[in-house]
């Protein structure tokens, strides 16, 4: 057990929407030092990102250095400093005031929220797979012999999900859907699904994105879900693709993308520029 820990030392460091936190696990519990640099705004750097009118996160902490200003929906606004706690609900927006970097220490509001109608809502990283070209392989391999490897596939699966900290949500037709919290993490899990599927003469597809997910009991709903099942059917085979807000959320963790274009995702707004994790 470690009883004390430092900054220099976090378990997880994230350069996301202009801003900076740094992660660290202890006692139960995972606070953040959250770093917002002069001139960065919620609704400029980190809005067209993850979506939404306002800010739906919780913020409970304490002001270390820097100002920021928070403008609640109801039009109510104030400024933090250092030394201040706060706890802002959701529904809300803010801004780095002055010269100075804005630095705070959270124990609640980055990973986990709830909205205005009751419903828990999250900031994961979600995993998509398929298995490419399945009709034809079952085909080949015959119905007992297709059962025996599908089988063998979801249980290794299985394995590495819960050895890169994920949680499998569903299983969907020829693949499945895993959430993660460490964004990293979920994109490590994914090369390695692709290697455990090529040991059995399988080939599979991948696709990761980061954004709000809604959770019912213990299936996850919203844009995020299908957002990454449509990423995930771009891929070629024995191929993860990433969306911009999954490599941004990468940085510092030793893994690297090439550029995939930007594509259009049927049912989903916008066009999405991509990226290839290069082996």
């Amino acid at each position: 057990m470690r009883y004390a820990r430092r900054w220099e030392q976090p378990d997880e460091t994230v350069a996301f929407g202009g801003a900076t936190e740094e992660l660290i696990s202890i006692g139960g519990f995972t606070v953040s030092r959250s770093i917002q640099p002069p001139g960065w705004d919620w609704r400029t750097h980190f809005q067209p990102l993850v979506g939404g009118e306002w800010c739906e996160a919780h913020h409970v902490g304490i002001g270390l250095s820097g100002r920021q200003a928070i403008r609640l929906a109801d039009g109510t606004e104030f400024e933090l400093g250092p030394g201040e706690l706060y706890d802002i609900p959701p529904g809300h927006e803010g801004w780095t005031v002055g010269n100075e970097p804005c630095v705070m220490l959270e124990w609640s509001g980055m990973r986990t929220w709830v909205d205005g109608s009751g419903k828990q809502r999250m900031l994961a990283t979600l995993l998509f797979t398929d298995i490419v070209d399945s009709t034809a392989t079952a085909s080949r391999l015959g119905d007992e012999r297709w059962h025996d490897v599908l089988s063998m596939h979801y249980h290794q699966a299985a394995d590495a999900i819960e050895r890169f900290g994920g949680r499998r949500v569903a299983t969907t037709g020829d693949g499945l859907l895993a959430s993660f919290e460490a964004t990293a993490a979920a994109v490590r899990c994914a090369s390695a699904l692709i290697a455990l599927a090529q040991q059995q003469d399988l080939h599979i597809r991948a696709g990761v994105h980061v954004g709000e997910v809604e959770r019912a009991g213990e299936d996850l709903r919203g844009l995020t879900v299908h957002a990454t099942a449509r990423v995930m059917a771009i891929a070629g085979s024995d191929e993860v693709l990433v969306t911009e807000p999954t490599r941004l959320l990468c940085q510092g963790a030793a893994l690297a993308f090439e550029d995939a274009g930007e594509h259009e995702l049927k049912g989903v707004p916008d066009r999405w520029r991509l990226y290839r994790v290069v082996p």
